[in-house]
């Protein structure tokens, strides 16, 4: 077990580039294994989750450079890919293993996916149901609707399928089974999630839609194909990983943080909005596009933050955020209410629970919800002892809490940055200033 001890900051100075987007870096892997001909990756995120994957489709006979400036994969076509020898190690990435899911449901040889204890205890019935429905043949070996899971051999049709949760999980598991299928399938979702999959299968050659609904629902559509081809990659930076120290410069009195390229894509901007709605001081800067994914500089001064209510239709563009806005907010001036984000229940511990043990170990008064929380602002927080259950993004949600609160706030099991963030608590060292 690592531990770290956080001190509480006198202000914050600097600039951050923080590392590629998780998201993008996982589907960059997937989609240049079964195109064929290579895919440069440049800026990809080297986690724990990350590497994941790739171990993953070197096991399936895809041959994966990593050279210090760019990942090459070298694809085989969408059936390429040959049987493991052994099981498909996820790790504790639900990422690899829902949309590997969706690959491997088209494929023609069997294989078994198995996660460490954390992963394993994450429902993946909800891609089971649909990809089976599609045809596929996916069970759970231990019948509780988790992994390991077994997929073999199925001959997969195009389904419209009717998601009863906004989760880009499960939506590109679907659309990735789709490319086997024998016509159009479509995915709708009660709100939006994230569209990373459907932006970089179009780049890649298949042929993908997609349509708002007059409820707020919205559908992907994605014909079966014939052959994808490799493309140049360039990551962003991830908004996710950004969002802890856009947090820490608006917190920590007299900063001024300059977080460079992240990620500014509209389907996962919602913790910008949420900033701006809470009072913050953040303005983008250097804004571009690449590759359909739009990409911003982020100036953030030190701001009096006001509470707000989070719900609705921007909770899927900002569930990953959801543990830094509570910090965010039990700093903020009256109460904020999050509601409607009941998939926090379900990622690597449930973040409700979590969130709410380590505020309160730090004097703030925080209720759980059914589907959020409800957190009393504007008390100074206390150093405290934070158990981060091995979820990575409570780690660095509460190292934040960490550099405001009076005494010394003590990171159990920091060691699970490295999911998606190895260099975080160097960065944060590296953007103190004394002066």
């Amino acid at each position: 077990m690592s531990v770290r001890t956080i001190a509480k900051a006198k202000k914050l100075k600097g600039e951050i580039t923080v590392p590629g987007d998780k998201s993008i870096s996982h589907r960059s892997i997937m989609l240049g294994a079964i195109a064929q001909g290579t895919t440069e990756i440049t800026n990809f995120l080297t986690g724990a989750d990350c590497l994941a994957t790739i171990k993953c489709f070197r096991k399936m006979g895809i041959d994966i450079d990593c050279r210090p400036s760019s990942i090459l994969v070298h694809g085989k076509g969408l059936y390429g890919l040959t049987a493991p020898d052994g099981i498909l190690d996820v790790g504790n990435s639900g990422t690899t293993t829902r949309l590997m899911s969706g690959i491997l449901a088209g494929q023609d040889f069997s294989c078994v996916l198995n996660g460490d204890d954390s992963l394993n205890q994450r429902p993946m019935a909800r891609i089971m149901k649909p990809l089976n429905s599609m045809g596929a043949h996916i069970t759970s070996i231990k019948d509780n609707g988790c992994a390991p899971l077994k997929i073999e051999p199925g001959h997969l049709h195009s389904i419209v399928y009717q998601s009863p949760v906004a989760s880009a999980q499960v939506k590109s598991a679907i659309l990735l089974a789709g490319l086997y299928g024998d016509g159009e399938t479509s995915v709708t979702e009660p709100a939006l999630s994230r569209n990373h999959t459907e932006l970089m299968l179009q780049s890649f050659g298949a042929s993908v839609s997609a349509a708002m609904h007059p409820d707020g629902s919205a559908t992907a559509y994605v014909h079966a194909c014939d052959e994808l081809y490799g493309q140049q990659i360039f990551v962003p930076g991830d908004i996710s990983s950004a969002a802890y120290f856009i947090a820490a410069g608006l917190l920590v009195p007299g900063s001024e943080l300059l977080v460079k390229n992240v990620g500014t894509n509209f389907t996962r901007a919602g913790f910008l909005d949420v900033c701006k709605a809470m009072g913050a001081d953040i303005t983008r800067v250097n804004e571009t596009f690449l590759g359909g994914e739009g990409r911003a500089d982020i100036l953030v001064r030190s701001s009096d933050l006001k509470g707000a209510t989070i719900e609705g239709d921007i909770i899927p563009a900002l569930i990953d955020e959801i543990p830094i806005l509570a910090v965010m907010a039990a700093h903020a001036e009256g109460t904020t209410v999050i509601k409607d984000a009941a998939e926090l229940k379900v990622k690597e511990t449930n973040r409700i629970a979590t969130v709410t043990e380590n505020l309160k170990a730090m004097g703030c008064n925080i209720t759980p919800t059914a589907d959020g929380m409800i957190i009393e602002g504007g008390s100074p927080l206390s150093g405290a002892r934070i158990q981060s259950h091995m979820d990575h993004r409570i780690a660095m949600a509460f190292a934040i809490a960490g550099l405001t609160a009076k005494g010394e706030t003590v990171i159990e099991d920091s060691q699970y940055v490295d999911v998606s963030y190895p260099e975080f608590f160097e960065a944060v060292e590296r953007i103190r200033s004394d002066t």
